[in-house]
């Protein structure tokens, strides 16, 4: 895919940003900026401090459009086309601080030819890697069931059997090839948004968007990957977007901190629950109501920070980080059973 037109791109805002750098401040040593985007975040930690900074982005196009003002940074600036779950390969030395901002960035939402948003006529694309199958792979060819299970798990979405037998539906008439085709379809199946309300396709997109990207696994394997790169003393800090991804970084922290919930009191300590972080967020912080007003994009957002203790990093057990797990549903054929009350 080439080069984005400037003009169907908006200023990029980093989200959270000033509650960030005033949290982990004084800024000092080596960053690594694990889902680079725009660059907003890098260039925010590298104004506050930062000896340097490692950019990591799965997404050519993020690191094309860097190429106009990257340079300005000279070697304080290093650009790596991979991705986050493999950050500790990228960092060359003990970071001192890890910033991830998930989910699909604003540059991606507005280049209606990537496919990633439900607003904007576009091939039915949503990989942000720009390779391997496509959100238009996923919807033609998965199993009816698989796609109940999709949008029920990843997307939160309480009508998915309904939608996915709407999709198999279409599908079966030709082809699903564009956003505003599935959009439309969707939308069909749930009842008109009152004012205010997010857009009826908003879950599934989310959903559709998480399976094409195996953006939990993802998610999971980045900060297990961040607690091995930092130094002791080092933060994690994690922007979120959306409730799923949020448990699962909350869960970590909890887990990591020694914070996680006790079922049996008299159970023996377990290597895993050694603390490995201290949270410097108690709690999630949310965007205040100045940023809300320049940046209506950040109203879901929550950001998270710990700071990395000496203990040794160890493994994580996704399970105990609520990551959502699709059943064992065949791929292809079979028929999931029929909504009740119009739930799944």
């Amino acid at each position: 895919m080439g080069r984005p037109n400037p003009s169907d791109v908006q200023p990029h805002i980093p989200v959270l940003i000033g509650p960030l750098i005033a949290a982990v401040s004084p800024v000092s040593g080596h960053w690594l900026d694990g889902t680079f985007g725009a660059g907003g975040y890098s260039r925010a930690l590298l104004d506050a401090g930062a000896q340097s900074v490692t950019g990591v982005d799965r997404d050519p196009s993020a690191l094309e459009m860097a190429a106009a003002w990257a340079a300005d940074y000279g070697d304080r600036l290093r650009l790596v086309a991979g991705n986050f779950s493999e950050l500790d390969h990228y960092a060359g030395q003990p970071l001192d601080g890890v910033v991830l901002d998930l989910g699909v960035s604003s540059m991606q939402l507005d280049q209606a030819a990537r496919g990633f948003s439900f607003a904007k006529d576009g091939p039915l694309d949503m990989r942000m890697a720009q390779s391997g199958d496509s959100a238009a792979d996923l919807v033609n060819t998965a199993s009816e069931a698989m796609l109940a299970d999709i949008l029920y798990h990843y997307g939160e979405e309480r009508a998915s059997r309904r939608i996915a037998r709407a999709i198999v539906a279409a599908r079966d008439a030709a082809p699903l090839t564009s956003t505003l085709q599935l959009a439309g379809i969707v939308a069909g199946c749930l009842p008109r948004p009152k004012p205010g309300q997010s857009h009826p396709a908003t879950r599934s997109f989310q959903a559709i968007r998480i399976a094409v990207n195996t953006e939990f696994n993802e998610l999971v394997q980045g900060l297990m990957a961040a607690e091995r790169a930092l130094k002791p003393g080092g933060m994690l800090a994690v922007v979120t977007f959306h409730s799923l991804e949020d448990r699962i970084v909350k869960r970590f922290f909890q887990n990591r901190s020694g914070n996680a919930a006790q079922t049996n009191r008299y159970a023996p300590a377990r290597a895993e629950d050694a603390t490995r972080f201290t949270l410097i967020t108690k709690g999630a912080v949310a965007p205040d109501a100045a940023e809300l007003a320049q940046n209506p994009r950040s109203r879901s957002s929550k950001l998270r920070i710990g700071q990395r203790t000496e203990a040794a990093a160890g493994p994580v057990d996704p399970a105990s980080l609520g990551v959502p797990v699709l059943p064992d549903t065949p791929r292809h054929a079979t028929r999931p059973r029929s909504d009740k009350k119009g739930h799944r």
